[in-house]
C-alpha cells in the first residue's frame, strides 16, 4: 500500500470507528467517572473506580484507559499500579461539579440522538425525520413528545442550560443589545439565556415565554432568577398572543421548524415587535455555497433525523426574515459554535 493509500486508509478507519468514539465518552458519562474524579481527593485506581461506580474491573479497565488516549483522563503509574484523573477538557467540561459541565447534552445525545442517526439513510431517502421509527412518536406531536418522560424533559432543559453557559456570551456581545430594554425570550426553556443578557446588559427587563410544561418544570427543577427584571410567562408562540418587547431572541428555535412554519412565527413576532425593535437569532450559520463548516452540516443532518428543520445559510436566513416584514439585516459569526443575526422593524 502506497503512503497515499494509507493516509486514506486511516482516514477512513477513523470516521468508520467515530461512533466508538462517542460511545467512549457517553459511556463514561454515564457512569459517573469524571463526577467521582473531581470529588475524589486525588487520583484513584481502577479497582476503586470500578468500585464506587458498580462495575466490572477488567471491563472499567479498558474504558479508562481508552479514555486516556482520547485525552478525557490522564493516568500516572505509582508502584506499578495505574492511577486516574480527569484531564483539563474532563475537569471544566465533564464534570457535573464545572459551572460549564456539558454531561447533560451528552447524555441527551447518547439516548436520544445517537439512536436516531442509526436511521440516517432512511432519513435521506424519505427526507423527513425519524421520531415515529425509533420511538414511536408520531410527526405531529414531535415537539410535545419528543420528551418521553419528565426526566428526559429536565435533562434537555439542562444540556440548554449548559449550551448557553459556553455559547451565551458570544451570541449576547455580537451586536450592542443595550438598546433594546424591553427583551423577551421566546422558548427560553429555564431562563439560562435570560440570566446571561442581565448579567450583561444590567438596564434590560426581560420575559421568558414558553410552553406551560417547560414553564412548570422549569418552577419545579430549576433554581430561577429572582431579580424582578426577568419573568416567566406561559404561552405556545405559534398560536398565542406574544409579549410586548424592542427584541425578541430565537435561539435554536427556527433551526426546528422548515421555511412555512418559521415565516408563520417571524411574521407573529414582527406584528408584536414594537416599532425601531428588533429580533436577535441565534443559530449555527451555514457557508453560502452550504459546504461548511463541517459541524454546521452535521447539526443540519440531525435535524433531518429529529425535526422538521434543518441548518441555514445567513442569505437563507435574510430571505425568511426580509419576508416577514425585518429590515438593516445584520449577522456575525462568533468563532463558536452558534452565530448571531440582527434585524430591526
Amino acid at each position: 500500500m502506497s503512503s497515499s493509500e494509507d493516509h486514506w486508509y486511516r482516514l477512513l478507519t477513523d470516521y468508520a470507528n467515530g461512533f466508538m468514539v462517542s460511545q467512549v465518552l457517553f459511556a463514561a458519562c454515564e457512569l459517573g467517572v469524571f463526577d467521582l474524579l473531581a470529588e475524589a481527593p486525588g487520583p484513584l485506581t481502577v479497582a476503586a473506580l470500578a468500585a464506587a461506580l458498580g462495575a466490572s474491573c477488567h471491563a472499567m479497565e479498558r474504558l479508562l484507559d481508552a479514555c486516556v488516549s482520547l485525552k478525557l483522563l490522564k493516568v500516572e503509574m505509582r508502584g506499578g499500579r495505574a492511577f486516574y484523573g480527569n484531564t483539563e477538557m474532563s475537569r471544566v467540561y465533564l464534570s457535573r461539579v464545572s459551572p460549564t459541565s456539558q454531561c447533560s447534552m451528552l447524555l441527551y445525545m447518547a439516548r436520544t440522538t445517537y439512536h436516531c442517526w442509526g436511521r440516517l439513510a432512511q432519513a435521506v431517502r424519505e427526507g423527513r425525520n425519524q421520531y415515529l421509527h425509533t420511538f414511536g412518536v408520531p410527526a405531529e406531536e414531535l415537539f410535545t413528545a419528543i420528551y418521553r418522560s419528565e426526566g428526559e424533559r429536565v435533562q434537555f432543559m439542562q444540556a440548554l442550560r449548559e449550551v448557553w453557559s459556553v455559547s451565551g456570551r458570544s451570541v449576547l456581545t455580537a451586536f450592542d443589545l443595550s438598546l433594546f430594554p424591553l427583551v423577551c425570550d421566546l422558548g427560553g426553556g429555564a431562563g439560562a439565556l435570560a440570566e446571561q443578557c442581565l448579567s450583561l446588559y444590567p438596564g434590560c427587563h426581560i420575559t421568558v415565554f414558553d410552553l406551560p410544561e417547560v414553564v412548570r418544570v422549569a418552577k419545579e427543577h430549576f433554581s430561577l432568577p429572582g431579580d424582578e427584571q426577568i419573568r416567566f410567562q406561559e404561552g405556545d408562540f405559534f398560536k398565542d398572543r406574544l409579549p410586548e418587547a424592542d427584541l425578541y431572541i430565537l435561539a435554536r428555535i427556527l433551526h426546528d421548524w422548515a421555511d412555512g412554519k418559521c415565516s408563520q412565527l417571524l411574521e407573529r413576532v414582527y406584528q408584536s415587535c414594537k416599532p425601531g425593535g428588533g429580533i436577535l437569532v441565534i443559530e449555527s450559520l451555514l457557508d453560502e455555497d452550504r459546504r461548511g463548516p463541517l459541524l454546521t452540516q452535521l447539526y443540519s443532518l440531525n435535524m433531518l433525523v429529529q425535526t422538521e428543520g434543518q441548518e441555514r445559510t445567513s442569505s437563507h436566513y435574510h430571505a425568511l426574515l426580509s419576508s416577514a416584514g425585518f429590515r438593516d439585516f445584520q449577522f456575525k459569526k462568533t468563532g463558536v459554535i452558534y452565530d448571531a443575526i440582527l434585524a430591526r422593524k
